[in-house]
């Protein structure tokens, strides 16, 4: 697949008026931005400014955050769909104040800092490929790095695995084989995420992409044979799958045991 250049992407929102006089930042997100894409995948970008984006052709997308709206646009070029969200430097500023040291030592619940688009959108910041205001995105990444998301993200990960570990026991005590399965999956998915988020590997909510956040983070505490031998169910029997459900919640335990959450 051919690398696209700055004016590659540039271009087709230059020609369509798609990049406001007073835009701070612009860069592109998701697969495309660490070269995960495929020849179906959509092209995401992210543009900050300090004035709301009005144009008779976006749609507006509701986010917990003041304004309360991002304003979306969506074109097709190069046989490709592009989509390009308009943030406001301020809805950021918002974001990192939710995931304040602050906000994390007065016991925040974790899973209720951040809706999913907001995770998304800080964890997407992290790993990104600016195209206007390199000095812009360079800053909000060194000011993420001194925020408590890494520590909220693992917190709920971690929160969520001990949940689904919970269910599992008890519905392997009462001979509910299935969904004892289904749910030591979840368990070890979470647990995975938070061995991924402590290694500043985001984006829990797009498990999809989990391969290959674990390959890029490549960490100590489980390999990645022994992951994917447990994500594609390998040692699974289905005539008596409580040794492959016991060793699962057993690996999310341990897991959960060497995962740093501060």
């Amino acid at each position: 697949m051919q690398k696209m250049t700055e004016d590659d992407w540039l271009a087709p929102l230059r020609e369509r008026l798609l990049i406001p006089d007073d835009t701070l930042a612009a860069f592109v997100v998701g697969s495309a931005a660490r070269g995960w894409n495929n020849p179906r995948s959509d092209y995401d970008i992210y543009l900050v400014s300090n004035s709301p984006y009005e144009a008779g052709t976006s749609e507006d997308l509701p986010v917990p955050l003041e304004p309360p709206t991002v304003s979306v646009e969506v074109f097709y070029a190069h046989e490709k769909r592009w989509e390009v969200k308009y943030w406001l430097e301020a809805h950021i500023d918002q974001m990192f104040a939710k995931v304040s040291w602050e906000a994390y030592e007065r016991g925040t619940v974790a899973g209720n800092v951040l809706a999913p688009i907001e995770e998304l959108t800080l964890a997407r910041i992290g790993n990104c490929l600016p195209l206007i205001g390199a000095d812009w995105v360079d800053d909000r990444q060194r000011r993420l790095a001194e925020t408590a998301f890494r520590s909220f993200v693992i917190a709920r990960s971690l929160g969520e695995a001990d949940m689904f570990v919970e269910d599992a026991l008890g519905q392997m005590e009462a001979g509910d084989l299935a969904s004892a399965t289904l749910s030591a999956r979840l368990a070890f998915g979470h647990a995975v995420d938070a061995l991924l988020e402590g290694e500043g590997e985001f984006g829990s909510h797009q498990p999809k992409w989990r391969a290959n956040r674990f390959k890029a983070a490549s960490p100590k505490v489980l390999s990645y044979d022994e992951y994917w031998a447990v994500e594609t169910m390998q040692a699974y029997d289905p005539v008596d799958p409580r040794p492959w459900i016991r060793d699962v919640l057993a690996r999310c335990q341990d897991i959960a045991m060497r995962v740093d959450v501060s």
